[in-house]
């Protein structure tokens, strides 16, 4: 049973280094080198911890992190728990309390977040409005951790300095995490993608929605569509149609491999924790690279190419 880790004592960095064992299919970091996450919030968490000055476990969390040692990770509200692979048979768990926010403290923030309509449409599109702390610090509180004591950690790892390097490389892949999705960082602090969305449109959405719009200019008549051809009456026609590509550009319009591979993952965006060593999008372009060629013969009933 892991016992109680203190909160933030780090002055025990003379416990002896140890070699992990190696893990299989463990969440890599996508940053090979250099500072991890590419956006402000996700460099911006980063910053913070390392702010607080808490030794040389970041350095070796970071190690860990980038060599897929941390198993899994899950994300709830004000936790997150984990499984990281170290030099004993059994991977360590990991525990990573954050202090959530009231009800009435995320409706005060609600209503100052409402003041800019681009900050809801920002979040909708996934990215993290640069000024959104400055709303936070007006409604007095704060989107990030603003000291050590605002995280409660625990490890069930015989290293007695917090954060340990299990616990570090959480945090390094957390901040990886909130590239692909800033609302983890709400959900952190106790509300989900949707309950937020939802909050800042009952204080600001409502609003919008009762403004009198102008009214919308008379558009010119226009002829009627054409009405569909009759039905062919031979019933092998019909039931066969015409296999040839003439055919199919007569239905579809013309039909051509996309210029840009993968357009539809590139809006989803990357995958959760992603394992591989290639990053997700890369990974997956390359698949359809390779794949639209023989699909569009298949499509067009050509032979394959060898």
């Amino acid at each position: 049973m892991p016992r109680r880790r203190y909160r933030y004592y780090h002055y025990y960095d003379f416990f002896p280094r140890s070699v992990p064992r190696r893990a299989k299919g463990g969440i890599k970091a996508q940053t090979k080198r250099g500072a991890f996450g590419g956006s402000w919030w996700a460099r911006r968490w980063i910053a913070v911890l390392e702010g607080f000055d808490i030794g040389a476990r970041l350095g070796r969390g970071r190690s860990y992190a980038r060599r897929g040692q941390v198993l899994s990770i899950g994300i709830d509200k004000g936790r997150v728990t984990a499984k990281v692979q170290g030099s004993r048979s059994r991977p360590y768990g990991v525990v990573i309390k954050v202090q959530t926010l009231s009800a009435a403290k995320w409706k005060k923030l609600a209503k100052a977040l409402s003041r800019q309509a681009l900050f809801a449409a920002k979040l909708l599109s996934g990215e993290m409005p640069q000024d959104i702390e400055a709303a936070f610090k007006a409604a007095r509180l704060s989107l990030f951790p603003e000291k050590l004591r605002d995280l409660v950690t625990d490890c069930s790892c015989p290293d007695w300095s917090n954060p340990c390097k299990h616990i570090a490389a959480v945090y390094y892949l957390l901040g990886e995490e909130f590239d692909r999705d800033p609302f983890l960082l709400f959900k952190l602090r106790g509300m989900s993608r949707e309950e937020v969305i939802g909050l800042l449109d009952r204080n600001g959405g409502n609003t919008a929605r009762t403004r009198r719009a102008k009214p919308a200019a008379a558009e010119p008549a226009q002829e009627a569509p054409p009405g569909p051809e009759p039905l062919t009456p031979d019933a092998a026609a019909f039931w066969n149609g015409r296999s040839d590509e003439r055919a199919l550009e007569d239905l579809l319009g013309e039909v051509q491999i996309p210029t840009l591979s993968a357009a539809f993952p590139r809006r989803l965006g990357s995958f959760p924790f992603w394992r591989a060593d290639e990053p997700f999008i890369e990974a997956i372009e390359r698949i359809y690279r390779e794949a639209a060629p023989a699909g569009l013969d298949v499509f067009l009933g050509r032979s394959l190419r060898s």
